[in-house]
């Protein structure tokens, strides 16, 4: 049997993996698949697939692009998430600020640099036309529980993690929200090693088949509001209008799509230059 190790965030995003994985639906292909959680984010799955700890990644489009362009010898084989991930931004709740544009010169705290909590207070900053130079500052928290300890302490002013995920900390009182930053491109797309791709083809594929069968059809699985609900500890209204919001994808990502991120991020100064297509993703057909 083959084993494989894929990483992603224990979110709602991901519940679709657990539920094939629950179900064996790998094994009866003999394939081990192995998941693994990665609370740190984007740039700790990064480093992982550096590494050679996970073979797959299901990562967030910015973070996966900049990381290539940066050395890492991994390819992109496609979308997972095809709607925006809504950035939530929070003080805590005992802060003095009200607004974003009060935010301007204070510190943001990101899971590590090059994390998406790192390129999206870029973003953040742009649209409010901060001085990015100038007006952005950071510390480093490692994950959302850093995240708290943080901001409770004062190390850090404010956090941008997703609007859902963040919403029971909102709910009891830890964070308070004052905005929300939707990403300007599809969210999470699925990472493969380069090494793993060349020497894994059929199985690869035979994985993002099964996924996909399950991602296709995922809002009309029975209840599922309510097991996201259980499992992520949740509220129902909020899982609703979580899976309202939210579209997955069976695709390719495009390449008007992988200029947009790479324009941006250009604009931004987080990318030296821009890679071409073919450099950041892998057809698999």
């Amino acid at each position: 049997m083959k084993k494989v190790n894929i990483g992603g965030v224990p979110e709602h995003f991901n519940l679709a993996w657990y539920l094939t994985l629950k179900n064996g639906e790998y094994k009866s292909e003999d394939i081990n698949l192995r998941w693994h959680d990665y609370y740190g984010g984007t740039g700790e799955m990064c480093k992982g697939l550096r590494n050679g700890d996970i073979d797959i990644a299901v990562i967030l489009t910015e973070g996966i692009i900049k990381d290539i362009i940066a050395g890492n010898p991994s390819k992109i084989v496609q979308t997972f998430v095809q709607s925006p991930l809504i950035w939530g931004i929070h003080v805590a709740s005992g802060s003095n600020y009200e607004s974003i544009n009060e935010l301007k010169g204070t510190k943001a705290a990101i899971s590590r640099f090059g994390s998406g909590s790192h390129l999206m207070a870029y973003i953040n900053a742009k649209n409010h036309n901060w001085d990015l130079d100038k007006d952005l500052n950071f510390e480093v928290i490692r994950n959302l529980t850093g995240a708290v300890e943080g901001l409770t302490n004062g190390d850090a002013d404010y956090f941008m993690w997703e609007k859902f995920t963040t919403k029971p900390l909102v709910d009891d009182g830890t964070f308070r929200r004052i905005g929300n930053c939707p990403s300007p491109w599809p969210c999470f797309v699925i990472a493969v090693r380069e090494e793993f791709i060349n020497n894994n083809r059929k199985d690869l594929k035979t994985i993002l088949d099964i996924i996909n069968n399950t991602t296709i059809d995922f809002k009309s699985i029975p209840s599922i509001d309510r097991t996201i609900a259980n499992r992520y500890e949740q509220k129902l209204e909020d899982v609703q209008e979580w899976l309202s919001l939210t579209e997955w994808s069976q695709e390719l990502i495009d390449g008007d799509t992988i200029s947009k991120v790479q324009d941006e991020l250009f604009k931004l100064d987080i990318i030296p230059s821009k890679a071409k297509y073919y450099d950041l993703i892998e057809d698999l057909n």
